[in-house]
């Protein structure tokens, strides 16, 4: 079994979206952990806020198949097929690392908005403070106090998974 890390976000009807994330992820994923979530500006476009948050699972499908897994989910919930890379997002599900896997086909893990974005970086620090990227070799706690944050604040949010 395989530990992953899962960036999630919306923008469109944010808390709709996130709970319905989750529970599409927990019907597939097993163990699944949520970190905090975090509210902060749309990156790369003028758009509405997003929420964001990093989930942690456990899986036996390849990397292959967990990709093709959270874009099926995506699509089940509202995004369309042809969204442009900066644009709003009703749910978007990025793997950002399994295991400690380096690749570059067919995708980049783990993901460079790891190291690049707080809204990721922040997330994943607090539900794996201890997991080491492979690439810089420091630990998530290490990197998020490293990271300067003031250009891309960051509010955490009192979310309730259960309110409809």
């Amino acid at each position: 079994m395989a530990r992953i890390f899962i960036g999630v976000g919306s923008n469109i009807e944010r808390e709709r979206y996130l709970r319905a994330g989750l529970m599409a992820l927990q019907e597939v994923f097993s163990e699944c952990q949520c970190s905090s979530v975090y509210e902060s500006d749309a990156f790369g476009f003028d758009g509405d806020p997003f929420f964001n948050l990093v989930i942690s699972a456990t899986t036996s499908l390849s990397v292959r198949e967990v990709s093709a897994t959270l874009r099926k989910i995506e699509f089940a919930h509202g995004r369309p097929e042809n969204a442009r890379k900066f644009s709003g997002r009703t749910l978007d599900l990025d793997l950002l690392a399994y295991d400690a896997l380096v690749i570059s086909d067919p995708l980049v893990l783990p993901r460079e908005e790891i190291l690049k974005n707080a809204f990721v970086l922040c997330p994943f620090a607090e539900l794996a403070p201890e997991w080491r990227h492979p690439l810089a070799e420091k630990t998530l706690t290490v990197l998020w106090q490293a990271f300067d944050a003031s250009r891309q604040p960051l509010s955490r949010i009192d979310f309730d998974w259960h309110a409809r």
